[in-house]
């Protein structure tokens, strides 16, 4: 059993048949069917460019067998033309649109005895009016999205016939399609302007079409002749032909084309028409087959192969931040074949044929090959057949962008939702909140009450038909059924029309005027309103906000979500002294876990960072002229300053100045100038992490200035610049984890003052220390190696930086070798690579270490430590290597020093095929069950850890990768997932690293689909799609750099810390209410069917009314409406800074203890005894003899009885619902009170008039009658009072959790907060301490803590779970246990830890070098995971083997 097989399910259909024969006929502008489809999508793509197609390639009619997707991506769930059949036919499979619909088919018969028909079927149309509305809207504004994006400009060659796709003929079909979407957008439009808010918004609108068709022209004018249009215009005629002249002797001197390069795809032969140009055009008009060019900064829109770039080596840089996540810059190179294209004139002679796989999801690869043949360049004759391999190095993907390259010339391969990115987002599904799924099941219910009660109706009225010594016969008139069967039929269907009310539609109108409203309310949330982006929460899914109080899973991305993606070098460690002041969120982590005040902490970091700041500026202002801006500066250590000019004016050259110039020259940055500084250049890099070190050396005054033909040039200490030549550069991978770049020192940089031949290397901790020499100071080492543990410690990012010295002639004959090896096709060819690497990447010397912090989004450590005692948990899945995801995983505290890490990653030995890799999982996974958590992974486990939602207990953490991944989801039994889910919900934190979109998605459904949990997926990019959409609720972070997340979400805001506001305040308000709201719309319809159903065993159940026929329709409408419905908009039972203050009262909706069938049938059942009071006491009261009114007529009219019986069960029921409502403001007060009202001012006014028939003066007879008043009163105090007897009695002898917190609220716990208090907001934070302050701090803040121990005291005695009998540990405890001893020694039985780093680390405690002495466990060895013993074993053990 697959992954596939576990969480999805099988799709086919009627559709499916229909397009396989409109395909076979041949009917145009009909697609294949999905089976012909997938048929032809497993076989390879063949493309062929100015070459005739084969004619396998056609089918008997000249058609091309191959139907490409169209580029065109719609995220929509309907189109204009299919949004009728569709939205009926989604509302109308809810089961009670389908009842109400046969009511009103039955109402339409006169037999059925429903007096207006046509009014009867208003609420229903009502209701799908309103639905289809609301939808509609939300669509048109994914509409709005996708247009946007189809209409993005690219450069598409036109003149030039592409022979791989079929003409695009318009049937009549697309011009009708056409046409409604044309309609579609003129409607919004209009829709638009008449409810513009003001004016000002319109000028906005028109500035922005004005700048939108101004970067229109100017991306058009890129193709075109620049001139000067005022200019023109003052040109006499005469002298514009000449300009005319001109113009045409431009396109001839623009008639030019590139040499032909022998070898090449190129076909001297063939002579350019020129016709060819690329011109502007739509994303939406890119096929397969063409030729587009990307330039600068700009998008890529479909896959391409790249035929050729700007860069004469045919390199170019692209960042793939919306497919991976990651902003680092990546290498790609054209097909040699293509060498020489430059223009778009040289592409007719480009003649080839590329053939590639299938499309498919996979990011990380791809196969192919181009087919082409050389010709003599003097001859023109046809020398031979050659191929190409096409790789992954060779493609642009959708949605990636080019950086640093001036343009790209590529062919299309795959478009639209055939591109990698689109098959990894999915399909936009439907969604629908847990509580409307689980509405359908009491809806049945309430069907089969129903069904019992019509049933019960038919029959006695069928047997009363039967008798005939009654007196029916001398009144019944010709009755439609003779029968007595027939007329039970007749008064089942009659029953259902009367009792219809207990199915009741309006509450599907009510839930939808209410999810409105909590989604304009989320909208209109000013506390989640972004400034920077002028963005708010924007709910683009209105119908799952009660979904956002019962999220149990969080699944965040890294890159944009959690993180800014902004590098800044904060430390470093050279010659054993570490230098940098920082306050990181990992230390803030960790003291805050110590007890220590962090506000306090923090000033004073602040202060003394400020003051260190300006010494190091002073000092540096001699040096670094304008290349310092002291606003970007990051690195703020005076003391490194002050050793470096101390180590200068000694005139020995430094270890700190070694560092800070291999930093500046081991590098493959490239400036840019920047238009608002000049002379400050712009760094940019493959990664972040190497413009962040470029610049800390720019600002200490070793200034990379820029690139050279022949290496780099930089300048030292305000000097002018040198150039040091660039030898050789050995690039990093993944596999490397190091860089190194051998440059030739100018005499002037070197310490021997002669031309010099130096080999700088950074990278790993772990891989630099093994390759350091053996006779190095090991007291520097040592303290390295300490410094940068802490470091990673403090969630820093750390590299090792080293050097080495070269002879001349070893370097020459060593290059010679590696540029062999660089040449070599054979198949060792890396290994060969790798090999002379390793030689010469040896015996380094040890510079020393850098740390940079990748600086997380505004309060993302505090929102997360909320969320996690609200018992949310949260597994962060990034496209990132693992040393990042780790780094990050501390900053945001979802790692600390106490947890035990347990990694999942395959063994670095080659060859291993699934087998192996799915027994070696399966052993590890099962080893860590065992041994850890004393577990065997099986079902009856996992139907046991269903039942357990609260957090884990144990401080460990998974640390699991993309390629472990790929075999756990893809064993054929299902027991690696079950186990896997098994051993991640043991653990605090779960940290997926290199996962791919699709990945990403299939742990969201594995995680939704087995545990039977609600699942919520945040992310900013298109990688992050795919999740999105798997989970019950998707978020989009709206993000600087694209909204591609935002527009396929159903939330979308600017910041993570946003997502506690959400969830524990308006989700939480939204579940409480609407779990409050359902139940009371039942019991109040349940409380006036069954009134009518007790009348009818009084008259046989023949059909008639108890209520005159207007209460009827006003029940629902008028009478009882509004209390419900403001109930579910207005009610809060704690304010949001409470939410926010004890998020553990979020839990309630994690347990689902507010919504469950228990409390359904609980409040029927309340319903079915209010029923019984409201007809039993006014029918015992007439009972026991007949009442007169004032002027002695008779009230004893079932009308008059029903008045009674009315005016009874719906102020009870208002009262009822008020009740069960926690705020009573004065306009819920109001609403409740007028709908009390309303009931007595209908019979006023209705029985005024004669129009009311036999209703007549039925109001001033009843209510002038003191049996009513008495009888009123009477039947709704007993209605009321055994549940608010009730409630009472429990609050006081067993609360609940909330129950407590509003007594803290009315006892002034929390006065001291202010309002709308927000703990992730640093400006909140600030006002709460300027409040504590005015209000005598120290005893404040003592009374403070002690309320909030004796309040999460409570909250542990009196759990959520524990009224369940369901015993939740106390978190506090977890902690205590999991903080160790000094010195904690590491499970690593191989590698034994030296003495003297003991020794080292005490000292470095003493002197403040390192702040803790607490250990990291792991089961495995980790890249990012910095630990001295580890580093020091290795250094030592390899470096004697190396020896």
């Amino acid at each position: 059993m697959s992954f596939d097989t576990v969480v999805s399910g099988k799709h086919g259909g009627l559709t499916e048949k229909l397009r396989l024969i409109a395909y076979k006929y041949g009917i145009p502008g009909v697609p294949p069917p999905e089976s012909v489809s997938n048929e032809l999508r497993a076989q390879s793509r063949k493309i062929y460019i100015n070459t005739p197609l084969p004619s396998d390639m056609y089918d008997e009619k000249g058609h091309l067998k191959s139907h490409y997707a169209r580029n065109k991506i719609r995220t929509t769930k309907y189109t204009p033309t299919t949004f009728l059949p569709k939205n009926l036919f989604f509302q109308f499979t809810n089961i009670a649109n389908s009842y109400f619909l046969l009511i009103v088919i039955l109402g339409a018969f006169q037999i059925f005895g429903v007096p207006n028909p046509v009014l009867s079927a208003v609420p229903l149309i009502v209701i799908v009016v309103i639905t289809g509305v609301k939808d509609a809207f939300e669509d048109y504004r994914r509409s709005v999205s996708d247009r946007q994006l189809n209409d993005s400009r690219i450069h598409l060659l036109t003149g030039m016939e592409n022979h791989n796709v079929n003409k695009d003929s318009v049937t009549p079909w697309r011009r009708f399609k056409k046409l409604c979407t044309r309609a579609t957008r003129l409607t919004g439009r209009l829709m638009a302007n008449i409810f513009r808010r003001n004016k000002s918004a319109a000028s906005d609108s028109v500035e922005n079409k004005r700048k939108d068709k101004e970067s229109i022209r100017s991306l058009e004018s890129i193709t075109t002749i620049p001139t000067n249009r005022n200019s023109l215009s003052k040109i006499p005629t005469k002298e514009r032909i000449t300009l005319s002249s001109m113009r045409k002797s431009f396109d001839n001197r623009s008639r030019r084309t590139a040499e032909v390069v022998q070898g090449t795809c190129s076909n001297p032969t063939v002579e350019p028409t020129f016709k060819p140009k690329f011109r502007t055009d739509f994303w939406k008009s890119v096929e397969v087959g063409n030729f587009v060019r990307v330039r600068n900064n700009e998008e890529v829109p479909a896959d391409i192969v790249i035929i050729a770039t700007s860069d004469a080596e045919g390199t170019c840089f692209v960042e793939t931040k919306n497919l991976d996540g990651e902003t680092n810059l990546k290498n790609r190179t054209a097909l040699h074949c293509g060498e020489g294209i430059r223009h778009a004139h040289d592409l007719e002679r480009a003649q080839m044929m590329i053939e590639v796989e299938p499309p498919n999801v996979h990011l990380y690869s791809f196969k192919g090959a181009c087919y082409f043949s050389t010709y003599d360049l003097q001859t023109g004759e046809k020398l031979e057949d050659r191929s190409e391999p096409i790789t992954n190095e060779n493609v642009l993907l959708r949605g990636c962008a080019l950086r640093n390259t001036k343009w790209v010339i590529g062919v299309v391969v795959y478009t639209g939702p055939e591109t990698k990115v689109m098959l990894n987002s999915g399909i936009t599904p439907t969604k629908k909140s847990r509580i409307s799924k689980e509405l359908n099941l009491s809806v049945i219910v309430n069907f089969v009450v129903l069904f019992v009660l019509c049933f019960v109706s038919a029959v006695v009225n069928g047997v009363f038909y039967n008798e005939s010594d009654t007196s029916r016969i001398y009144f019944d008139f010709e009755p439609y059924v003779d029968s007595a069967a027939g007329n039970g039929v007749v008064t089942f269907f009659v029953a259902l029309i009367i009792y219809q009310t207990l199915v009741p539609i309006s509450l599907y109108i009510s839930i939808e005027i209410i999810k409105t409203v909590q989604a304009y309310f989320i909208y209109a949330d000013v506390k989640m309103y972004y400034p920077k982006l002028d963005y708010p929460c924007v709910p683009k899914s209105w119908n799952i906000s009660d979904d956002l109080g019962q999220i149990e899973y969080i699944f965040s991305d890294k890159t944009g979500t959690l993180t800014q993606n902004v590098m800044q070098f904060k430390k470093c460690t050279v010659a054993g002294k570490s230098y940098g002041l920082a306050y990181t969120e990992a230390q803030q982590g960790m003291d805050k876990r110590k007890g220590v005040n962090i506000v306090d902490e923090v000033d004073k970091w602040r202060t003394k960072i400020s003051r260190d700041k300006q010494e190091m500026l002073d000092l540096l202002k001699d040096w670094t002229s304008n290349e310092l801006d002291e606003n970007d500066l990051t690195f703020i250590s005076s003391d490194f300053v002050k050793d470096l000019k101390t180590q200068k004016a000694s005139k020995d050259f430094s270890y700190n100045e070694r560092l800070m110039t291999a930093l500046a020259l081991c590098h493959t940055v490239v400036t840019e100038d920047d238009a608002d500084k000049p002379g400050r250049p712009i760094f940019n890099a493959e990664s972040p992490d190497e413009a962040a070190l470029v610049s800390a050396a720019r600002d200490i005054g070793i200034v990379f200035q820029e690139r050279t033909r022949k290496g780099v040039l930089v300048s030292k200490f305000g000097n002018a610049p040198s150039e040091f030549r660039l030898l050789e550069i050995i690039p990093f991978n993944s596999t490397r984890k190091r860089m190194t770049t051998i440059m030739e020192i100018p005499p002037a940089y070197s310490p021997s003052r002669e031309t010099e031949i130096m080999l700088y290397t950074k990278g790993a901790d772990n891989v630099i220390y093994p390759r350091l020499r053996k006779d190095q100071d090991e007291n520097i080492v040592n303290q390295t190696a300490l410094h940068l543990e802490q470091f990673a410690e403090e969630g820093l990012r750390t590299l090792c930086v080293a050097e080495k010295k070269l002879e001349s002639e070893y370097f020459k004959e060593w290059q010679q070798r590696y540029n062999a090896a660089c040449s070599s096709v054979s198949d060792n060819r890396e290994a060969l690579i790798d090999q002379l690497s390793e030689e010469i990447e040896c015996n380094l010397t040890l510079l020393g270490g850098t740390a940079i912090e990748d600086r997380l989004q505004d309060g993302v450590p505090d929102s997360i430590a909320i969320l996690a005692q609200a018992g949310i948990k949260l597994w962060v899945l990034t496209g990132d290597k693992v040393e990042t995801a780790i780094n990050i995983g501390f900053s945001c505290n979802l790692l600390t020093n106490e947890m035990k890490l347990l990694v999942l990653q395959p063994q670095e030995k080659d060859n291993q095929d699934s087998d192996t890799l799915c027994k070696y999982f399966d052993g590890l996974i099962s080893r860590y069950l065992s041994e850890e958590f004393n577990m065997n992974g099986s079902e009856e486990e996992l139907k046991e850890a269903k039942k357990v939602h609260t957090p884990a207990v144990d401080n460990y953490a998974i640390i699991v990768d993309g390629a472990a991944l790929a075999v756990i989801f893809n064993e054929s039994t299902g027991s690696l997932i079950r186990k896997f889910l098994l051993l991640c919900k043991q653990s605090k934190s779960v940290l997926c690293c290199r996962v791919s979109p699709a990945q990403k998605a299939q742990i969201v459904k594995m995680v939704k689909n087995l545990l039977g949990v609600m699942t919520l997926a945040i992310g900013d990019g298109a990688n992050d799609v795919a999740m999105i959409q798997a989970a019950n609720v998707g978020v989009g972070i709206a993000g600087e750099e694209g909204r591609q997340a935002a527009m396929s979400s159903d939330y979308a805001f600017g910041q993570f810390r946003f997502l506690t506001r959400l969830l524990l305040v308006h989700g939480r308000w939204s579940y409480k209410r609407l779990a409050e709201m359902i139940p009371c719309f039942f019991y109040k319809n349940v409380t006036f069917t069954f009134t009518l159903f007790w009348y009818g065993i009084y008259n046989n159940f023949d059909g008639s009314y108890l209520f005159e026929y207007t209460y009827l329709m006003f029940y629902n409408l008028a009478f009882t409406s509004l209390p419900v419905i403001f109930l579910a908009i207005l009610d809060q039972d704690v304010s949001e800074t409470v939410s926010l203050l004890v998020p553990q009262l979020y839990r309630t909706g994690i347990l689902r203890l507010e919504w469950s069938q228990y409390k359904f049938f609980y409040y029927m059942l309340d319903g079915l005894y209010q029923s019984v009071i409201s007809f039993f006491f006014p029918y015992l009261v007439y009972h026991t003899g007949s009442f007169a009114s004032a002027n002695a007529r008779q009230i004893d009219h079932r009308f008059w009885i029903g008045l009674f019986c009315a005016h009874i069960s719906v102020v009870s029921c208002n009262i009822y619902v008020f009740l069960q409502q926690y705020r009573w403001d004065y306009l819920s007060t109001i609403i409740v009170l007028l709908s009390i009202l309303v009931i007595f001012f209908w019979t006023g006014v209705w029985s005024a008039g004669t129009i009311s028939g036999e209703f007549y003066k039925a109001a001033p007879q009843v209510f002038g009658s003191t049996s009513f008043w008495a009888c009123f009163f009477v039947g709704v105090l007993v209605c009321v009072l055994p549940r608010f007897c009730y409630d009472n009695v429990k609050r006081v002898m067993k609360p609940r959790d909330i129950d407590i917190i509003r007594e803290r609220v009315k006892l002034g716990d929390y006065r001291l907060f202010p309002e709308r208090y927000d703990p992730t907001d640093f400006n909140d934070v600030e006002v709460h301490r300027k409040m504590l302050s005015d209000n005598h701090s120290s005893l404040a803040s003592d009374s403070l803590d002690q309320a909030n121990s004796a309040e999460l005291a409570d909250l542990e005695k009196n759990d959520i779970e524990a009224n369940l009998k369901n015993e939740i540990p106390k978190e506090s405890k977890g902690i205590q246990r999991a903080l160790r001893s000094i010195g904690h020694s590491i499970r690593h039985p191989t590698l034994t830890p030296p003495s003297r780093l003991d020794i080292l680390r005490k000292k470095s405690l003493e002197n403040g070098s390192i702040t803790s002495l607490e250990r990291i466990r792991t089961s495995h060895e980790l890249p990012g995971l910095t630990r001295a013993e580890t580093l020091m074993s290795t250094y030592s053990y390899l470096s004697e083997n190396r020896r």
